[in-house]
């Protein structure tokens, strides 16, 4: 069966870059980083002080609707952005493309904010019931659901929840089922909100975030720093977008996901290269044609040296050609949005002609030998690029993605 080409028209963020698209892409190119002083969560008595918070959100400006600004700010974030990339892409609903579009979604943690919450009006208020909305409120799927409500989408509607990977993992999936012919167009990203002390004491107890700031891939590099925030994507095939003369960012290409099926919380290597091929393999890529990966780089100790000999053991004497940067460092890791914020980074790098650097960076690894584009955005075209998220659980998640050409001959 002939694949469809699936292109990207358009975009919508919200991180601590800024709140929207082009606030965020400013931050990027800037190389000015959104971690700072953890505000949120005043009592949290942890042994970190910094986070990437979106700073004065208030609802009540994206949000017309009672109802919608009585959410969780997890499915507050997803339905904000999900309106930024619907009106960015110019998409025009009629019944038969709300039948055939998805919505696929990541969330690590669902109405986290809300479920600590009400366990505080229970165990420490002494209240005798919860809220009676609360388990629609927390639920995973909330983002995805209340998506399809907003845009009256009636294809296949769902929620990954696979830790740090889940974004990734429903981009892809929306890729593939837009490729396959089973949507004409898929709504697609992650969501997180996590800002709550049962979280954060949680992450605490972990040890492996940062005292003061996320530094991938630099030597002196002690843990990740926490972030929250939602990123979206439209995705349709080339002919629509065409047909309707939309704005295409760049083209969706391949995906590959794959399972370590070992440690619960160290870094695989064999099962990770191998998600990157697989991505490679699904896109038609050559090695040598991928000029720049966002990297999944959470700036731990365990991670990024397996990240660097993963990179080395696919892309061999490329790799040393390759510009890897981890834009965690700017947007903190966000969990089960980590992938979107990251997709949209990797899109708007294709479409700008600019790489976004790896910001906090002071002192090379000899661990981490690697060109990680650090502290300044960098001016460089390149052809295709890659965006990894390898989550706890071993579970591996790799987008492929192009910079459109309108005149690449479609793959049979």
């Amino acid at each position: 069966m002939k694949r469809r080409r699936v292109v990207i028209t358009g975009l919508g963020i919200l991180s601590a870059l800024g709140k929207n698209r082009t606030e965020f892409w400013q931050s990027v190119t800037e190389g000015r980083s959104g971690i700072g002083p953890l505000e949120s969560v005043p009592d949290a008595r942890v042994a970190f002080s910094k986070a990437a918070e979106i700073r004065d959100f208030d609802p009540a400006a994206f949000l017309d609707n009672r109802e919608d600004r009585m959410l969780d700010p997890s499915v507050q974030f997803a339905l904000i952005t999900a309106r930024e990339a619907v009106q960015d892409s110019g998409i025009a609903w009629n019944p038969e493309l709300q039948k055939r579009t998805a919505v696929a979604t990541g969330c690590a943690l669902g109405g986290k904010l809300t479920e600590e919450g009400e366990y505080r009006k229970l165990f420490v208020e002494g209240k005798k019931r919860a809220h009676p909305f609360t388990i629609p409120r927390i639920m995973g799927n909330a983002g995805a659901s209340r998506i399809s409500m907003e845009f009256g989408l009636q294809g296949p509607v769902f929620t990954m929840n696979t830790a740090c990977s889940a974004a990734n993992h429903a981009i892809g999936q929306a890729f593939w089922i837009v490729r396959s012919g089973a949507a004409d167009a898929a709504l697609t990203g992650g969501h997180e909100a996590l800002f709550c002390l049962g979280n954060l004491r949680a992450w605490d107890a972990l040890r492996v975030v940062s005292p003061d700031t996320c530094r991938p891939f630099s030597k002196d590099r002690d843990g990740m720093i926490l972030g929250e925030g939602s990123g979206f994507l439209v995705l349709e095939t080339l002919e629509s977008a065409r047909a309707r003369n939309a704005k295409i960012y760049a083209e969706m290409v391949g995906f590959g996901m794959t399972a370590d099926a070992g440690h619960l919380t160290y870094p695989g290597r064999e099962q990770p290269a191998r998600a990157m091929q697989e991505a490679l393999s699904d896109g038609g890529l050559r090695p040598e044609e991928v000029g720049y990966i966002n990297a999944h780089g959470t700036g731990t100790l365990a991670n990024d040296p397996n990240e660097v000999n993963v990179i080395r053991d696919v892309f061999g004497d490329h790799a040393d050609r390759l510009a890897v940067s981890s834009t965690k460092s700017l947007h903190g890791h966000a969990l089960g949005a980590a992938g979107a914020l990251e997709a949209v980074a990797t899109v708007l790098a294709l479409d700008q002609g600019i790489l976004p650097p790896t910001a906090n960076f002071t002192e090379p690894d000899p661990e981490c030998a690697i060109d990680v584009v650090p502290n300044e955005a960098r001016e460089a075209r390149v052809e295709a690029a890659l965006s990894s998220s390898f989550a706890f659980g071993g579970l591996n998640a790799v987008l492929a993605l192009r910079r459109f050409d309108p005149d690449r001959k479609e793959t049979p």
